[in-house]
């Protein structure tokens, strides 16, 4: 059983098997030289420790034009938003953040632990912020278009028909590169999708806003776009149902992040669910499914095979 470290700019290299693996357990690091998910614990052999390590790096390194979907039941997956947020932040891309969860500081602070100032990205250009929560205030008192001119991305929140087009305009604005514009691949991040449906959007309008997105995002610009989405299956809520089900058939990528079945524990915090769906690619194979469960710690994340945390051994 080994802890975490944060991995130092000399550790981070190329997402491949640490050398660690053939002498002992692994240490936490950067994956992909970037993501700060600093901290995995593997209480078990070597050869598991890098089989686990491979998994979560290629699930975070999925590649240019994909579609990745973060599912949470009975639990919070926000921390999955904040990794991918530094991420693709550190990994020099142009990103665009519809967060209708939380505020700025929120995401600022959260981001500044983990060593990422989303004020000076937005300074920079790199980083495109649409703060949900102040725009729809802004839009009940009738201050949105009166400050900047333009109608407001959630515009539709003040009108009768469910029309998110001037939403997909502002990501496709914010993410079409202009000609001095040397960022890596675009990324769209939503945090958290159910939101919309909340404000009076339609099942139908959320699912064509992100069927646009993937055309606009994935195939044209050859971006990437990461979605939360809260479930649970036993809710009556059957318009979010429909709508994360539908995203699960669209995915590339899906990290399902369930609490445990069994109620709190203060060593495992929860179960992630890695599912790969190479369906869509090889119509013979099956989706490639591997579980791990974690421990979520004030600036790392630890993870491990399920039965071996650290209270177990």
């Amino acid at each position: 059983m080994v802890s975490g470290r944060a991995a130092s700019s000399g550790d981070c290299g190329k997402a491949s098997e640490p050398d660690s693996c053939k002498k002992g357990p692994v240490k936490g690091q950067y994956f992909g030289s970037l993501l700060p998910i600093s901290a995995i614990l593997i209480s078990a052999s070597p050869r598991l420790a890098c089989a686990i390590f491979k998994e979560l790096t290629d699930a975070f390194t999925a590649g240019l034009g994909k579609f990745t979907l973060l599912r949470d039941t009975r639990t919070d997956g926000s921390f999955l938003v904040h990794h991918f947020l530094s991420f693709y932040l550190r990994a020099g891309c142009k990103v665009c953040f519809v967060a209708l969860l939380q505020s700025f500081s929120h995401y600022n602070i959260v981001a500044q632990k983990l060593g990422v100032s989303l004020t000076a990205a937005k300074e920079r250009g790199q980083l495109v912020f649409l703060e949900g929560l102040k725009s729809c205030l802004d839009l009940l008192f009738g201050e949105e278009e009166e400050q900047s001119g333009q109608p407001s991305p959630l515009q539709f929140i003040s009108e009768s028909a469910s029309n998110l087009k001037a939403l997909f305009d502002f990501v496709r604005t914010s993410l079409t590169p202009a000609g001095s514009d040397s960022w890596k691949g675009p990324v769209l991040l939503v945090d958290d999708l159910s939101v919309l449906l909340s404000l009076g959007a339609t099942p139908v309008a959320v699912l064509d806003f992100i069927h646009y997105c993937r055309v606009a995002v994935c195939s044209q610009l050859k971006g990437n776009i990461v979605v939360l989405v809260h479930s649970n299956e036993d809710s009556e809520d059957e318009e979010n149902e429909l709508v994360v089900n539908s995203l699960c058939h669209h995915s590339d990528l899906i990290l399902w992040v369930e609490g445990l079945a069994t109620g709190f524990c203060k060593d495992v915090h929860g179960q992630i669910k890695i599912i790969r769906r190479v369906s869509l690619e090889l119509m013979a194979e099956p989706d490639h499914v591997q579980i791990y469960q974690y421990k979520i710690q004030d600036k790392n994340v630890t993870f491990f095979a399920r039965g071996l945390s650290a209270a177990v051994l």
